[in-house]
């Protein structure tokens, strides 16, 4: 540097000095000297050769180790995704309870003292107002559970952890690894996943993380993969094994989801999305205490309730079309009887039905009304004796009642393995597809998101079905 700067860099110093002053300058230095201190004391060792002991590297060395990263990284989801089901099962109860056994019909009561024409009733009441309950029901209380003890685990520090551990998986995948996070606020919500890609830097990997984050089993599909499992795959083993076959089969589906996600976003890397892994310089925060109540209070506000909301106002017109296409006819039977049949045998192709196609048409809103849809549609083209009427949404508290409508309609262990594998490889919601839109401001992308796991859904359906009736 030629002398004539370096006199102008000193003046310039010296004038900084002078107008900041000497006691802000001096506290300056001490503040630095004593920052450098702590950070001395806490990771220099007066004895040669050894490193002096922190308690959070000692934790880093083990959470985010090649032996111990991933178990702990699963064991942790396990707990939380089971912490979420088994605690959000009373309080769904209770809600179904309220709005399902008690205000329905409380409703129709109504409606019937006022004098409501049959149509309207059914409209509103049988289809408006139990879609909305359903998803109440059983979205509020998993949703409540599990995006606090997200929000809990990303405050302490470990989430980050997370990123680590598979940041080299989802660099190999041409992905970027804070896809980690967001898929795991995938399980909770797709939508929330969906919102959660803001913190990816790179448009294009984090176009990658929007597009597969529905790969993400989300609370509204895991009754679904349980209920079905619970009553298909553990029959076929010991009763005393029935639990542990279930819950294999459950955790079986969204680790396979897990890899599809993997597969996809290489596959979207090397293709549309082609381009170079941007570097990801990952600093691991240190862990500190949660804030217990504000993490409560802005989990539930910021994401449960508006997240609820979105899923609210798709599901009302949803149910009213449920209702529609089950009480107007075509001659002699329900449209609803009509597009059944019409799709038996294209759902016989991929070992499913006409029934579960037409339910996930019209259950596009929100993945809670899909049982519920099921069985008051099977319950409508076999004539059995269940639920309260055409369009009218029911679930049953036994599993063995349930088993026995959906076997009455036709179902076989070939039936569940592909619908749970629908369940995981079909369109998202419609409250995610919206988030999609409003993240992407894209309609191409929305509908690339929205339409690849449907085609990959029939795919892997009809593969199945074919390898199944050859092997059997």
């Amino acid at each position: 540097m030629e002398k004539k700067s370096v006199d102008k860099l000193l003046t310039l110093t010296s004038e900084l000095r002078w107008m900041i002053g000497e006691d802000f300058h001096d506290s300056l230095a001490e503040g630095i000297y004593a920052d450098a201190s702590e950070i001395a004391e806490s990771s220099v060792s007066t004895v040669p050769g050894k490193q002096k002991f922190r308690l959070d590297r000692k934790i880093d060395q083990i959470v985010t180790s090649r032996t111990w990263g991933f178990p702990i990284m699963f064991l942790i989801l396990a707990v939380v995704l089971w912490l979420t089901i088994q605690g959000a099962n009373y309080p769904s109860a209770m809600l179904a309870n309220l709005l399902l056994d008690n205000l329905h019909p409380f409703l129709k009561n109504v409606a019937l003292n006022l004098g409501m024409p049959w149509w309207l009733d059914g409209f509103l009441i049988d289809g408006v107002y139990l879609a909305v309950a359903w998803v109440i029901a059983v979205m509020l209380p998993p949703m409540a559970i599990f995006f606090p003890m997200f929000t809990l685990l990303e405050d302490f520090g470990y989430l980050p952890r997370v990123a680590f551990n598979m940041d080299n998986l989802f660099r190999k995948s041409g992905a970027h690894g804070k896809q980690a996070l967001t898929m795991s606020m995938g399980f909770g919500c797709n939508a929330a996943g969906v919102v959660a890609t803001r913190i990816i830097d790179s448009p294009r990997e984090r176009l990658i993380a929007i597009i597969t984050n529905n790969f993400s089993l989300c609370n509204g599909r895991w009754p679904t993969q349980i209920l079905i499992a619970t009553i298909f795959v553990g029959a076929v083993v010991p009763e005393s094994f029935s639990s542990l076959a279930s819950l294999m089969a459950v955790i079986g589906i969204a680790v396979l989801g897990i890899a599809f996600m993997f597969l996809v976003s290489w596959g979207l890397s090397k293709t549309a999305l082609k381009g170079e892994v941007s570097t990801f310089n990952l600093e691991l925060p240190p862990y500190r205490p949660p804030r217990f109540w504000k993490t409560i209070y802005t989990s539930i506000i910021d994401r449960t309730l508006i997240v609820l909301w979105r899923a609210i106002v798709f599901a009302a017109p949803a149910g009213a079309v449920i209702w529609m296409i089950s009480n107007i006819y075509i001659g002699n039977e329900s449209i609803a009887a009509w597009a059944i049949h019409s799709l038996d045998g294209f759902g016989f192709l991929l070992g499913l039905n006409g029934v579960i196609l037409v339910a996930y048409v019209v259950a596009i809103p929100a993945n809670e009304i899909v049982i519920p849809t099921i069985l008051m549609l099977t319950v409508l083209v076999t004539g059995i004796t269940a639920g309260e009427g055409a369009g009218v949404m029911f679930e049953l508290d036994s599993a063995s009642d349930t088993a026995t409508i959906l076997k009455t309609g036709g179902w076989t262990l070939l039936t569940a393995i592909n619908l749970m594998l629908f369940s995981l490889l079909h369109n998202p919601c419609s409250t995610t597809i919206y988030t999609i839109y409003k993240e992407t401001k894209s309609t191409k992308w929305t509908i690339v998101a929205s339409v690849l796991p449907v085609i990959m859904g029939f795919v892997v359906t009809f593969l199945v079905a074919q390898i199944w009736r050859i092997l059997t």
